[in-house]
């Protein structure tokens, strides 16, 4: 839950960068995101793309649970429970995830099955806002999968949704011409899109 008034807990965001471009319009958004949050903030940025992600294997149904992860997934993990808040920037690709996000969210599904982790009742309560570059312009429907993605994992352990942003680009910087996504990824953790 973000930090309110009367809380004394920082609110704290992961970024979680799905491109495997740096600098590219979604991160842009991100930085307008994270621009206008509250002094106090902490922040953690994490590119997926830079991390040595192990493939996911599905072994739910022969071994049944997971050992805990190890290198970077294990500080992708720590930085997942860590957060108050996940700020998930990424392009569209193909009308879904990037790979790097998909993958991500895989492990999810590993992390369900760790012995003692408790994932499910650790990520209750908190929030997770998704900023997405896109090129369908006129056609935001077209980002609708990605969105839904997204929004029914995170109803599905509880967590809170913030809300999306759509932003215009294509080429690298394109999304600083699209204003009116700017200013809504400004607002998206400050009080909604």
């Amino acid at each position: 839950m973000p930090a309110t008034l009367t809380d004394p807990s920082p609110r704290r965001v992961l970024v979680l960068l799905a491109s495997t471009r740096a600098d590219g319009n979604a991160e842009l958004l991100a930085r307008a995101a994270v621009a206008a949050l509250p002094a106090g903030t902490e922040l953690r940025w994490q590119r997926l793309a830079a991390l040595a992600l192990p493939p996911f294997e599905d072994i739910r149904h022969s071994v049944g649970s997971y050992p805990a992860p190890t290198g970077d997934l294990a500080r992708l993990l720590d930085d997942t429970l860590w957060a108050s808040d996940l700020l998930v920037a990424t392009p569209l690709y193909w009308y879904s995830l990037p790979a790097t996000l998909k993958l991500y969210l895989d492990h999810w599904s590993a992390f369900l099955r760790v012995p003692g982790l408790e994932f499910k009742a650790r990520m209750a309560g908190k929030a997770m806002a998704v900023l997405c570059a896109t090129s369908s312009g006129s056609e935001p429907q077209l980002a609708q999968p990605l969105v839904d993605s997204l929004r029914y994992s995170a109803d599905y352990l509880q967590m809170r949704w913030l809300g999306h942003v759509l932003g215009d680009g294509t080429r690298p910087g394109d999304v600083l011409r699209d204003e009116a996504a700017l200013r809504a990824a400004a607002r998206l953790l400050v009080g909604g899109a």
